[in-house]
């Protein structure tokens, strides 16, 4: 029984890593609703300036996103667990990152990720703006 609870939850870890690996496109659920990958910022962004001018803290509910107009506040639920977080966005990613967002460290550990270092999230736009979106 010991061995088939540890095989049942190393196929389950297993499921989990393929699809957060298979799952790297952004995809547009609504008109307020998207699905990606989310990940955290690195202990060595603590104390620099985000794009707002904010000083970063990883212990604040924050992030990254490169399409939607900083200030916003977002939803972000862990599609594996249900566990959702509400984060202000206040900075961007490099261009070439293909995640949908990029979080404080503590809005992924309250999403259950810090473990895994990626997380299949879907994101809300809770702001009620017309324009929402970035400039590009």
């Amino acid at each position: 029984m010991k061995y088939f609870i540890r095989s049942i939850g190393l196929l389950a870890g297993l499921a989990m890593v393929f699809t957060c690996f298979s799952f790297t496109n952004i995809q547009k659920v609504s008109e307020r609703k998207w699905q990606g990958i989310a990940s955290y910022y690195h202990s060595k962004f603590e104390g620099r300036k985000t794009s707002t001018g904010e000083i970063f803290s990883n212990r604040k509910l924050t992030a990254a996103n490169n399409f939607l107009k900083l200030g916003t506040k977002v939803r972000v639920t862990n599609l594996l667990n249900g566990k959702s977080v509400i984060v202000k966005i206040n900075d961007r990613m490099n261009k070439k990152n293909k995640r949908l967002i990029d979080l404080s460290h503590e809005a992924a550990r309250r999403l259950g990720f810090v473990q895994q270092g990626l997380g299949q999230v879907e994101v809300e736009i809770l702001d009620i703006q017309a324009n929402y979106l970035a400039k590009r």
